[in-house]
């Protein structure tokens, strides 16, 4: 099991220069495999939008922490990291120019050596999507075809597509990734989630799902591959660490394949102490 760490950008230091290099520099001595950050472009003092992944209806995030844009965070890791694999979980895709998106993701593939994993989400905060000024309404049939757009640009040269949010012909968009392509993960636990990611070949992100749920996803993406003919062996699934050895092993015998501890504490010792810890006390008990 693949074994990451999301900085979750609470207090403010999460744009600090030296903060995050250090950061980098924890994780890739943990030997995490990955390391993960959120995004919201903005956040409102006051919000009617019901955040779908906690009870209360509320993010943790607020206005007076730091929310620095994850493409150019990863940009900075990316430079002063050499190994670790630097993912974005998740940038809200509906919100985002695809050519833009696609040119500057090819452009930090090739800068970290193929180190980037793109994470993408529909979004759940409609008072965010008006002050970038783009409809709420039909986001997933917009991220649909955004990802249909960006995967060509990445794969064709020229590239040329049709779409009703988007349209190019006859492109080039330079550099391409090496490998034609960017790991894409789909976040979500939703059927329509499901179909995004077997349709385009991606992993799933589960936040924090229960193993049942997790259970449910694996057999929604067995029924789709099926369907479609597609390997459900290559839609990887990544989720929060859970607390417990036994709720790791569950989660391991079910067949998820990474997990992430979410650090929220801003202080660089209490980071590296908790991901050692995780480490020893949980996550060596599935290695043994």
């Amino acid at each position: 099991m693949k074994f990451g760490v999301s900085r979750v950008p609470t207090g403010k230091g999460a744009s600090d220069p030296d903060y995050v290099a250090q950061l980098g520099a924890i994780a890739e001595a943990h030997n995490c495999e990955s390391l993960w950050m959120v995004e919201h472009v903005v956040v409102p003092a006051s919000y009617d939008s019901v955040y779908p992944f906690d009870s209360s209806g509320r993010m943790g995030l607020t206005g007076n922490d730091d929310l620095p844009d994850p493409i150019v965070w990863m940009s900075y890791l990316a430079a002063s990291t050499s190994k670790i694999k630097l993912a974005t979980g998740v940038v809200i895709l509906p919100i985002r120019n695809p050519v833009v998106l696609a040119k500057q993701m090819a452009t930090l593939d090739r800068l970290s050596n193929g180190r980037i994993i793109l994470g993408l989400g529909l979004g759940w905060l409609s008072e965010e999507f008006d002050a970038v000024g783009v409809p709420f309404a039909r986001r997933g049939a917009r991220a649909d075809e955004y990802l249909e757009a960006m995967t060509a640009l990445w794969a064709q040269s020229p590239a040329t597509f049709k779409g009703e949010f988007v349209s190019f012909e006859n492109m080039y968009c330079t550099p391409q990734p090496e490998t034609k392509s960017i790991p894409l993960v789909i976040g979500g636990i939703s059927e329509a989630a499901v179909r995004r990611a077997v349709r385009f070949g991606a992993g799933m992100h589960l936040m924090r799902s229960s193993a049942d749920e997790v259970r449910k996803v694996k057999q929604r993406i067995a029924d789709e591959c099926e369907r479609t003919g597609k390997n459900p062996s290559d839609i990887e699934i990544t989720m929060v660490a859970p607390a417990t050895l036994e709720q790791l092993q569950e989660l391991n015998d079910i067949g998820v394949d990474r997990v992430f501890l979410s650090v929220w504490d801003g202080d660089l010792n209490a980071f590296s102490d908790r991901i050692e810890e995780y480490q020893t006390t949980v996550l060596s008990g599935i290695a043994a």
